[in-house]
């Protein structure tokens, strides 16, 4: 094993208290110890999620152990591997897989490790990979084309791998159905947008400004609804003639959920992955049971889900709307721009 870099200092983003953006810190922090089944990651690119911001500004009912540094999105170029990787260059082009299992349970074992106990996601449940390099277990590193370029590669991580999910897994989108996607300004909304293009799903598409709105029509939206103060119930129900969606695509939680149960045609599925504004939903059950709805929860993807993922990226099929590039030192300010929901798509930080 090589230890040229125990005890070197390397930059990462660290929080050691939990508040607004100026608990983020972009600082020298201890590089970690090459392990013999890790793989060391010069990080050219990272992507955020709105799980970095829960983190930094603090999750109820999670303890996180402090200072953390955080991030579930890079990609970088291997810098060098340990004595039980042998598959893996210096220079290869590499992908983080966001999420962490056991890797031997019954579920890791049939595709579905996301529903592993020891589930855990970079960056939430342990130290996270926005740092400017990083070791990373084997099992966690997907290999890129070396054409693939490592903004797209990073954009196309969490937010990709959980749309994915939950759009061809759970609620079994197909084409010629017509999906409602919320905020499609987002990241995880831009990646079911995206998606539901690819399956050939007619999609109706909401957000809260106009400009979004044209860039989701841009980007293949049949339909674009502006859902600031509108009712989008009454609207979805004239777009599909009184018959409603097949599949809502929920995420923002409690403020759309009624709204979201209201949208759906018979026999419709819901599938949600969120709860940024509130988890207290109701439903009345009779409508529940009479017009055989679907509720689907669902959290992250598996591993192989992320392997298909990327292999679309590289074709081409799939591509990642990156809103803005910033240098990372800027993280804080990147961190602000997707509080104040002025972006479209990924933000994304460049290591040079």
């Amino acid at each position: 094993m090589d230890n040229r870099f125990q005890g070197v200092q390397m930059k990462a983003v660290r929080i050691h208290e939990q508040g607004d953006t100026s608990v983020i810190k972009w600082e020298e922090a201890p590089e970690q110890e090459l392990t013999p089944d890790g793989v060391r990651i010069a990080v050219k690119a990272i992507a955020l999620n709105h799980l970095d911001l829960w983190v930094r500004r603090g999750i109820p009912g999670m303890r996180i152990s402090m200072p953390r540094v955080l991030g579930a999105d890079a990609a970088g170029a291997v810098v060098e591997t340990g004595d039980k990787v042998t598959d893996l260059d210096p220079g290869q082009r590499v992908l983080v897989s966001p999420g962490v299992s056991c890797g031997h349970c019954e579920y890791c074992l049939s595709d579905r490790d996301n529903l592993c106990r020891f589930y855990g996601i970079y960056g939430e449940s342990l130290d996270g990979v926005h740092r400017e390099q990083v070791v990373i277990p084997r099992r966690n590193v997907i290999a890129l084309d070396p054409e693939t370029p490592f903004d797209k590669a990073a954009a196309g991580g969490l937010a990709y791998l959980t749309a994915w999910h939950m759009l061809t897994r759970k609620a079994r989108l197909r084409a010629g159905e017509t999906v409602l996607i919320w905020g499609v300004g987002s990241g995880v909304g831009s990646a079911a947008l995206d998606i539901s293009r690819l399956i050939g799903a007619n999609v109706i598409a909401t957000a809260g400004e106009d400009w979004k709105l044209e860039k989701a029509r841009e980007l293949g939206a049949k339909h674009v609804l502006n859902h600031s103060g509108a009712d989008i119930a009454a609207q979805v129900k004239n777009l599909t003639r009184k018959k409603g969606v097949d599949v809502v695509f929920e995420h923002p939680g409690e403020a759309t959920w009624e709204t979201s149960i209201a949208c759906l045609s018979k026999g419709g599925r819901l599938v949600t992955c969120g709860a940024t504004t509130g988890w207290e939903a109701k439903i009345d059950l009779r409508f529940l049971f009479f017009k055989q709805y679907e509720l689907l929860g669902s959290t992250m993807g598996s591993y192989g889900d992320m392997c298909r993922v990327v292999k679309l990226i590289e074709q081409g099929r799939l591509n990642p709307v990156i809103d803005t590039r910033m240098p990372i030192a800027e993280i804080a300010e990147a961190h602000e721009r997707i509080e104040q929901r002025g972006h479209f798509g990924k933000v994304v930080l460049i290591n040079d």
